[in-house]
């Protein structure tokens, strides 16, 4: 990796001898290994067996839980949030695997579109819920400082499961809660 980042850097008309370059590409590579680290991580390892037993049957929301991402298209980040919630069926998780969660399928390049979905699956695996539902907020870096140059532009996506999809009435508290 740390070749190829002097290769493109090169390419670019730039001197990797250059005092403020010379490690440049060795430190690329480690950030972009950083910044990918969800492709080392599976499901399993992330919850470590952290499910409890509990009878309760309301929901249980994790909002604001902030993200980075990837963009798979332009290898450039994007920011934003992810609002998790599910309708325990016996067992819940424990409340930081949520948020580990959200981050090893952003620490991949991804599109939101499929992350959110990615979220919202892994959480109906883990828990075995009634439902589940995640938004996430973001802002792409490839729309901002490329492209169209839209610095205020937010991307907005959900995934309902079970009976946040199938329930308007646990839909509707859900998407309240996390408005």
């Amino acid at each position: 990796m740390e070749e190829s980042y002097a290769k493109i850097i090169e390419s670019l008309g730039e001197d990797l001898q250059r005092e403020g370059l010379k490690d440049t590409p060795k430190r690329a590579a480690k950030a972009m290994q950083f910044m990918t680290r969800g492709y080392q991580q599976s499901l399993e390892e992330v919850v470590n067996g952290a499910l409890f037993p509990s009878d309760n049957s309301e929901m249980v929301l994790v909002k604001n839980i902030e993200l980075y991402s990837m963009c798979e298209h332009h290898l450039l980040p994007f920011i934003g949030k992810a609002h998790v919630a599910y309708i325990p069926d016996g067992r819940v998780v424990g409340l930081s695997k949520i948020a580990r969660i959200v981050d090893m399928y952003a620490r991949r390049l991804q599109i939101q579109e499929n992350m959110t979905k990615e979220i919202a699956e892994a959480i109906q695996q883990v828990t075995g819920a009634l439902g589940v539902g995640v938004v996430i907020e973001a802002q792409h870096m490839c729309m901002m400082m490329r492209g169209v140059e839209k610095q205020n532009a937010e991307m907005k996506t959900s995934m309902m499961l079970g009976t946040f999809r199938s329930n308007p009435a646990t839909r509707a508290e859900f998407l309240s809660l996390v408005s």
